[in-house]
């Protein structure tokens, strides 16, 4: 079961993924996102050390090839969370167009030419999303993660077959998603 509250708690790391999964631009790898974004605390925080430190020895250019290299041309490697388990199937329609339907009832408008799987939207969703006290909240986000959690599993050994730096954090990312997860306690009765 999520901890909303925990979720809630690690709202800021999740737009640092979403920063970084999107196609790189030249401000995506400035000093100051790191400080913004991610605390000394953060589940995962040696991975995203070890990404950001692989990452700031590229130049924009070969980061900018790297990133569509990996995630353009590597089927296996996609950032769409629900493409490698479904692909093209009706089930996985179904699925997109839930994902529409709770980011719209959480404020979020989804633009016509996105794909709602899409792993970085999914983190800036987190990020962006107000659900404080939301009685839809528990279920919504349990999904959510539920999908990021199968999607990026795959997702992460592509990456690691590889050898990207995008492991490490696709890695932290996983890391914290489950940092949010409540175990439940069995009772004695």
């Amino acid at each position: 079961m999520i901890n909303l509250d925990l979720l809630y708690e690690k709202k800021q790391i999740f737009g640092f993924f979403s920063n970084q999964l999107n196609y790189p631009e030249k401000l995506t790898f400035h000093p100051s996102v790191w400080e913004e974004f991610v605390p000394a605390d953060a589940a995962g925080y040696e991975d995203l050390q070890t990404y950001w430190r692989a990452m700031q020895t590229y130049s924009l250019d070969d980061i900018q090839e790297l990133y569509t290299y990996t995630f353009d041309f590597q089927k296996d490697a996609t950032l769409f969370m629900t493409f490698v388990k479904f692909e093209d199937s009706k089930e996985r329609g179904q699925m997109l167009a839930r994902l529409k339907v709770l980011y719209e009832m959480f404020g979020l408008e989804m633009p016509d030419e996105e794909l709602s799987d899409l792993l970085p939207l999914m983190c800036e969703f987190i990020y962006a999303a107000e659900w404080k006290g939301d009685p839809r909240a528990q279920q919504s986000f349990s999904m959510l993660l539920a999908v990021m959690e199968d999607g990026s599993y795959s997702l992460m050994k592509a990456l690691e077959k590889y050898e990207s730096p995008y492991f490490h954090l696709v890695r932290a990312l996983r890391e914290t998603c489950k940092s949010c997860i409540q175990r439940e306690v069995p009772t004695n009765d």
